[in-house]
């Protein structure tokens, strides 16, 4: 018993030293990292909280406190660049051909679109970027007589540090002063609808919760989604404990998660701990309240919801979003589109991973309470792309030619490429050649040389920043908001025979 009791205390000893050691590792190599610079270390003072939610009451003081705050960016951080950061790749120098200052319009910004006789309309951006990554959906739905608000949330649009302090209720506070503004200049008649890319769309999803709880707002006709940011990973809650440990020994960087160059005008490149953890709070937030309004299986009279997501979105993967928010609402409506992967020959057999099996069950399930569509290859030895659709709780599939395929060079759509066209000054895939914006248009940079050599990460322009099938995706949300329902493949279109489970309405398509 002696040599038993000395041989535990061994190993507890050894694990422990063992942990410590992994843990002084770590938290060397974080401190290894660049030196922060002064968008990382200045707090600006004076962005909106949600404890100024009796003050702040409209979009014009909500306005006004921005535009202090863009004051401050420009005395605090951007008059301060050392001489060293003053790169024409550098969002905070004011010499840049990337400072968004420079452009006719800083899209960064909370902006406005009113047209002549209004039907409805806001637009949420996601977690790290800006109004800007809403400004083509914004456009459009504006031509077609929406009134839009592209809402800058708090932390964001000014420097990477604001993540540092903002809470996820600033964000959601913010979005209440949105709809306000809009019902007010709306009228009751009116119908309301919500568009929110990535942490935007849990943003809208929590807004629409809260009506339902009966929270005194503005109820919306329908939402949609791209790239929602619903059900993140649960490893995310121990990142906060990084943060914490940095400021108890005082090691400023541990608080960010990733420390980058800032050369993006509309998305800042580095990130903290702060801002994955509200993330997290939100959407855990999300689904406890979700399963409050579940009577007794679903959540009922919840506004159509009509959503875009990657089979392969490596931010939120498509199988957590269908358990978060697709299983739990009823069938009233709801549809999620896919885009698969490219499977060409070409590019097929270089994949880590195929999401062919989760496509197969997804097609087969007859107990989905939701509409599914996929874009996918019309088969294997082709190209050109089809339409698939399913109605919840049917067997048959109707299947509509894209009329296109995919770009030669691109294998997946990514989290962040949604909401952009392909000539997207910023994000496009071709090189922009007039003098508005940058010479550098990030979504085309195709670079070869040795690693490790250039200023930004090597795999910086590997993610797709801008999405091919734009025009679908435009077409669907302009189709959805005017109608007020989505599109469903045209009647005449033939329904393809039943085909048994597994694979209802899909061929196979892997070689």
């Amino acid at each position: 018993m002696r040599f038993l009791k000395q041989l535990f205390y061994a190993l507890g000893y050894g694990l422990f030293g063992s942990l410590v050691v992994l843990v002084v590792g770590y938290v060397y190599y974080l401190d290894s990292r660049p030196d922060l610079k002064i968008w990382h270390e200045t707090l600006l003072q004076g962005e909106f909280a949600a404890a100024q939610a009796k003050d702040i009451r409209d979009l014009d003081a909500y306005r006004a406190l921005e535009d202090r705050l863009f004051e401050q960016l420009q005395e605090r951080i951007i008059s301060r660049i050392e001489e060293g950061e003053q790169r024409q790749l550098g969002r905070f120098y004011n010499g840049s051909r990337v400072n968004p200052l420079s452009f006719p319009r800083n899209w960064n910004r909370t902006f406005e679109l009113l047209p002549q006789h209004p039907v409805g309309g806001v637009l949420l951006h996601g977690l790290s970027d800006s109004p800007y990554s809403l400004r083509a959906l914004g456009q459009m739905l504006y031509r077609k007589g929406f009134h839009v608000v592209g809402l800058r949330l708090p932390g964001h649009g000014t420097a990477p540090s604001g993540l540092l302090t903002v809470q996820w209720r600033d964000w959601a506070a913010a979005v209440r002063i949105a709809m306000r503004h809009l019902k007010e200049r709306l009228g009751s008649e009116q119908p309301l609808y919500m568009l929110g890319y990535s942490n935007g769309a849990a943003l809208a999803v929590e807004y629409t919760l809260a009506v339902l709880e009966g929270e005194p707002l503005p109820a919306v006709q329908g939402l949609v989604l791209l790239s929602p940011a619903i059900g993140v990973s649960k490893v995310a809650a121990l990142a906060i404990w990084q943060s914490r440990l940095g400021s108890l020994i005082g090691m400023d960087k541990l608080a960010w998660t990733a420390i980058q160059p800032e050369f993006d005008p509309y998305k800042y490149n580095s990130f903290t701990v702060n801002a994955g953890d509200q993330i997290y709070r939100l959407t855990e937030n999300i689904a406890q309240r979700m399963k409050q309004l579940q009577k007794p299986l679903r959540v009922r009279d919840f506004p159509r919801v009509l959503a875009f997501h990657s089979v392969v979105d490596a931010t939120v993967a498509p199988e957590i979003l269908i358990e978060t928010l697709f299983s739990r609402l009823a069938a009233e409506g709801h549809e999620l589109v896919l885009f698969d992967v490219n499977r060409s020959a070409e590019t097929e057999e270089l994949l880590r991973s195929d999401p062919d099996i989760f496509l197969q069950q997804l097609f087969a399930d007859k107990q989905l309470g939701f509409n599914q569509t996929l874009i996918t290859s019309a088969a294997a030895d082709s190209s050109q792309l089809v339409v698939r659709y399913r109605q919840a709780g049917a067997t048959e599939v109707f299947e509509t030619p894209l009329g296109r395929g995919w770009p030669d060079e691109v294998f997946s759509l990514s989290h962040v490429a949604l909401p952009f066209p392909a000539d997207d000054p910023i994000y496009g895939s071709k090189p922009y050649r007039g003098d508005v914006y940058p010479w550098i248009t990030l979504g085309s940079v195709a670079l070869r040389g040795e690693r490790n050599l250039l200023l930004f990460p090597d795999n910086y322009f590997l993610r797709l920043r801008y999405n091919p099938f734009f025009d679908y995706l435009a077409r669907r949300v302009q189709g959805f908001c005017r109608a007020g329902q989505a599109i469903v493949p045209q009647a005449s279109a033939p329904p393809r025979a039943e085909i048994p489970a597994p694979l209802a309405g899909r061929r196979r398509l892997r070689r």
